[in-house]
């Protein structure tokens, strides 16, 4: 399940996408907008701008804008960057998981064959597909 970090995190890259040729745009405009809280706002754009998918700048007309145009972004890279994983199980969200059942479990390739379509999915899928739709 994707959380409403990982869904708050598209909002973001939408309302910037939609805005990108007003510059630095501040949070609490991107907030108001998408009427969520600018507090929590400020986990998500961190780790936007820690996997440099965002440029933030501060002072008077600071804020943030996208690194990069709307259709370069894969939806997938957003979403790893809010959730860490998609991933359905442990054993597969977590390399170094050490599963004693691995080479015994039935049901890995199962869960392995549904990772495989939800990355492929989310890879497929572009930000530009999601402004003014």
């Amino acid at each position: 399940m994707i959380s409403t970090k990982g869904r708050y995190a598209l909002r973001v890259m939408i309302d910037l996408a939609e805005n990108t040729n007003k510059g630095y745009i501040p949070l609490k405009d991107i907030a108001a907008r998408q009427e969520i809280s600018k507090k929590y706002l400020e986990s998500i754009v961190k780790k936007l701008v820690n996997d440099k998918l965002i440029i933030g700048a501060s002072g008077k007309n600071g804020g943030y804008m996208l690194s990069r145009a709307p259709k370069e972004y894969a939806i997938l890279e957003i979403l790893l960057s809010a959730e860490g994983t998609l991933s359905s199980v442990a054993c597969l969200a977590d390399p170094d998981y050490k599963c004693p059942r691995k080479k015994k479990c039935k049901t890995l390739p199962l869960w392995t064959e549904y990772n495989e379509l939800v990355y492929s999915f989310w890879k497929n899928k572009r930000l530009s597909e999601l402004i003014n739709s």
